[in-house]
């Protein structure tokens, strides 16, 4: 993700790109009005993610946590790509963040509240934007036969579901 920030933003003259993780961000103390993730959270040591993001944040900043709540169920094209994602996702069901719930999100908070906000968001891809979305995700296997199949079985979805050249996926 950081190389595909770099490559968007290259042509601003004030984009600075600086190795780091949520745990150690390498950026000066109190320097920050908000840190924000997405689709990243369930990644971290939150106790030490925490700490940092304290630790950069401005007197009043914000912490802003993100994803993209992919509907499983609400269509049939939703219903097979999730399918697919469980047959051959290599580690799907255990990084998946909807492990993450309220109760997690508030004891990274507190004491402090936090405040949840959903917004519908609409996708409508043609094949090759379904596969790089696909392909985009951490727990689809990269090359072999499990990856072969996986292609092939998309390809098969996306041509059961498709609609003038696309498919609707509903965040």
């Amino acid at each position: 993700m950081r190389e595909a920030g770099e490559k968007l933003l290259r042509n601003y003259p004030k984009f600075k790109s600086l190795e780091g993780t949520a745990e150690f961000t390498g950026l000066e103390p109190h320097s920050a009005d908000f840190v924000t993730a997405g689709q990243a959270f369930h990644w971290f040591d939150r106790n030490n993610a925490r700490k940092e993001f304290q630790r950069i944040l401005k007197l009043n900043g914000w912490v802003v946590l993100t994803w993209n709540e992919r509907q499983i169920d609400s269509t049939p094209f939703l219903k097979s790509f999730e399918e697919l994602l469980l047959a051959h996702g290599t580690d799907y069901t255990q990084v998946n963040h909807k492990h993450i719930g309220q109760d997690i999100i508030a004891s990274f908070f507190a004491p402090d509240r936090f405040e949840k906000m959903v917004f519908q968001n609409e996708q409508r891809l043609n094949f090759d934007g379904l596969k790089g979305r696909l392909l985009s995700s951490s727990y689809t296997p990269e090359s072999g036969p499990k990856f072969d199949g996986m292609l092939k079985e998309l390809q098969r979805i996306f041509k059961a579901h498709q609609e003038n050249g696309e498919v609707r996926d509903e965040i």
